[in-house]
């Protein structure tokens, strides 16, 4: 049997540096043991043993036949593992055959022999030419076979007995590689496009074929033999039988290696996200049922969601602001809400803390902390202007993902679909996740206002979530342990010691929108709106800013409570807050959006509108959406039907069910609705029995009054 070892010592070859040297003399030192070797030309060079054989300048050249691993065959383990257990079996019987011819024992040594062993014609002292006739004339093989089983063994052992592996095949069904490859070409071109049949496929791969080769080079297979090898070729290039957006991502996975950002503390990345929610949202504004859309902030290493904004139809660049800034500034737990599901006023974990009771205030819904880099994919309202340029201010980098690769933001993607089947899908009014999941009707179940949605998210989030294990929160020294976000946030602070906190609470006016206004003697316009304050430079004062407006001045808006603006004063720095000339009659944040309808509204009903008109008008109209009895709500949806102004999806019934509490929402408690409808009776002064005429004239009479609203 061959060996893998080779003797070193004087005499012995290598190749070093490219050429061929040969140890000439061997001498043990002090630092260890040495070598002086000779190239082909007669220079001397002196060595470490250590160097020559474990370096890779040098490599020996071995004197005779042995293992290397650059032979053609494969090794043992893949030999035998290809071989099912019959074919293992009858190898293992054939070595013991060959043991007993080579020794006389099965076993192959005598300490393990058997009973009976040795036998007389494969005793020690038979002649080796006697055993192969007996061995032959036992197994019913030819000795021609035995002599090769033996020399097979001695060389390569139980392997050299397994049958030969022919090459291995590309494709098992019998058509030229041309047309394979050809038919592989046309598949991978379908990847962005419509599904096509495989008939298609197969004849566009065959008129290729001819143009590219010419009329009878290429032998086309049968139509059998042509669909049997596109469902092999499937594996390869899924086209047929996955969902086109599922082909799509296989085809979009990278050729190289998979990597991934690896966090090791709190605040380290951010993954901010927008996704459309499954379930139909009321918009209290313009009564009218509207897709909620979702945005959310998450921090990597605990998977603790930092931020959540849920904004109607689509998501802007201010919401992504938002989301950011309630990393810095969280947002203040809810007074009902339990105890565990409430961070500690300064976010420290509790563990941190001495006495969690001293901890004045309500507590926050989820730790402050300022991200370092935020993980985010291309759309617009991630890569604008004024979300970079907030992120440049406050020394976070950006970190964007990669194109139609929705696994670089696994866990945020991962925090969605959660959602949807520990949440969204127990609500009422819930649609499901596509077109095929949808219910009948379920815009005529119980609905929920887009303020309320968002509470009820918050409060699971902070509830459930933040306090459930997740299967991927492991420690790599404790493999088994399973944590939950909130643990987590934990585990990293003592990891690493420290979290990154913001240092002034004045940069929250930074994630807001600049617009660069005069100042008149009235005040500040933007939007047709008057803001005035003090703090503001007389009029006529020349601008400090090259602004793009002539002597124009920066002042933050919220597009979201446009009943002020901020400025602040160059000289002391100050931040000063200018207010609306209509805000008192608004007596609640009011949104752009939100005034702009309101002025459509009313330049529709009346002949000289003003902005405090409109207000006043809106706000009626929001009170009656925002109404939490159920005879309330049902008044708000009959006057948006009866409104032609205003498109809603029709129903055959007349009202749609109003809201239930969060508790029966959930499932929990189902005599919420048997408590609450009282509250119809009381609204309507009656303390006795409800005469339902008397109801029905009710509601007809708040029909009518309210028709001219």
């Amino acid at each position: 049997m061959s060996k893998a070892g080779v003797r070193v010592g004087v005499g012995t070859s290598f190749r070093y540096d490219g050429e061929t040297v040969e140890v000439v003399e061997m001498a043990a030192t002090t630092a260890g043991n040495e070598v002086v070797l000779k190239d082909g030309r007669g220079r001397l060079l002196r060595l470490s043993l250590k160097e020559l054989l474990f370096s890779d300048r040098a490599a020996i050249n071995p004197d005779g036949p042995g293992p290397s691993a650059d032979d053609e065959g494969e090794i043992a383990s893949v030999v035998l593992g290809q071989l099912g257990e019959a074919e293992r079996r009858e190898i293992l019987e054939r070595v013991e055959h060959v043991r007993e011819l080579l020794t006389g024992y099965r076993s192959g040594s005598p300490e393990l022999a058997r009973e009976g062993e040795p036998r007389d014609e494969y005793a020690p002292s038979t002649s080796l030419e006697a055993r192969y006739t007996a061995k032959a004339a036992e197994l019913g093989v030819s000795s021609r076979s035995v002599r090769r089983w033996v020399t097979a063994f001695r060389e390569q052992g139980e392997v050299g007995l397994a049958p030969s592996q022919g090459s291995t095949r590309k494709s098992q069904v019998a058509v030229d590689e041309r047309w394979v490859e050809t038919a592989v070409e046309v598949m991978v071109e379908h990847a962005d496009q419509s599904r096509p049949s495989r008939t298609v496929v197969i004849e566009r791969t065959r008129a290729r074929v001819i143009a590219r080769f010419g009329e009878g080079v290429v032998p086309q297979p049968s139509r059998a033999t042509a669909f049997r090898l596109l469902e092999e070729l499937e594996r390869r290039h899924p086209l047929f039988r996955l969902s086109t957006k599922r082909n799509r991502d296989i085809a979009g996975r990278p050729e190289g290696p998979y990597g991934k950002l690896r966090p090791t503390r709190p605040g380290e990345y951010l993954l901010m996200d927008s996704t459309r929610l499954d379930v139909f949202a009321f918009d209290p504004l313009t009564l009218k049922w509207v897709q909620a859309e979702l945005s959310v902030g998450m921090d990597w290493y605990s998977r603790c969601i930092t931020g959540i904004r849920l904004t109607p139809v689509s998501t802007k660049a201010v919401d992504v602001s938002a989301v950011l800034f309630q990393s810095f500034r969280p947002r203040p737990a809810g007074q009902d809400w339990p105890r565990h599901a409430v961070w500690p006023e300064h976010g420290i974990p509790r563990t941190v803390l001495v006495d969690v009771e001293s901890a004045t205030g309500p507590g926050l819904a989820s730790p402050p902390l300022v991200p370092e880099t935020l993980v985010v994919d291309h759309g617009k309202v991630y890569v604008s202007e004024h979300l970079t340029s907030v992120c440049r201010r406050m020394g976070i980098s950006i970190q964007p993902a990669r194109l139609r690769t929705g696994r670089d933001k696994g866990p945020v993607e991962r925090y969605f679909r959660t959602l949807r089947e520990g949440l969204l899908q127990v609500l009422p009014g819930y649609k499901g996740p596509d077109i095929h999941s949808r219910g009948e009707r379920p815009e005529d179940d119980a609905f929920f206002f887009l303020d309320e949605l968002e509470a009820i998210i918050r409060e699971w989030t902070a509830a459930v979530y933040h306090c459930r294990p997740h299967s991927s929160l492991v420690d790599p020294g404790l493999p088994g342990l399973r944590m939950s976000p909130a643990t987590m946030f934990e585990h990293g602070m003592a990891r690493a010691g420290y979290i990154e906190v913001p240092r002034d609470r004045d940069l929250a006016f930074e994630f807001l929108q600049t617009k660069w206004r005069t100042v008149q003697h009235y005040g500040v316009e933007i939007g047709r709106r008057r803001y005035s304050g003090p703090g503001l430079p007389e009029p006529g004062v020349r601008s400090p800013y090259d602004s793009p407006v002539k002597n124009g001045w920066p002042f933050q808006v919220d597009p979201d409570d446009i009943t002020r603006i901020y400025f602040r004063d160059p000289a002391t720095r100050a931040w000063r807050t200018l207010v609306w000339e209509h805000a008192p009659s608004a007596e609640m944040p009011l949104s752009e959006d939100a005034l702009t309808f309101a002025r459509q509204l009313a330049a529709s009903k009346y002949r000289f509108p003003d902005d405090r008109l409109a207000v006043a008008d809106l706000l009626e109209r929001w009170n009656l959406g925002l109404g939490t009895t159920i005879a309330e709500r049902r008044m708000a949806l009959r006057l948006s039907r009866e409104q032609a102004a205003i498109e809603l999806p029709e129903s055959e019934a007349e009202t749609v069910v109003s809201l239930p509490s969060v508790r029966k929402a959930l499932g929990q408690d189902e005599q919420t609705a048997e408590l609450r409808e009282p509250d119809v009776v009381t609204e309507m002064g009656d303390d006795d029995e409800v005469d339902l005429e008397d109801l029905a004239g009710e509601s007809d009479f708040y029909a009518d009054a309210l028709e001219d609203v």
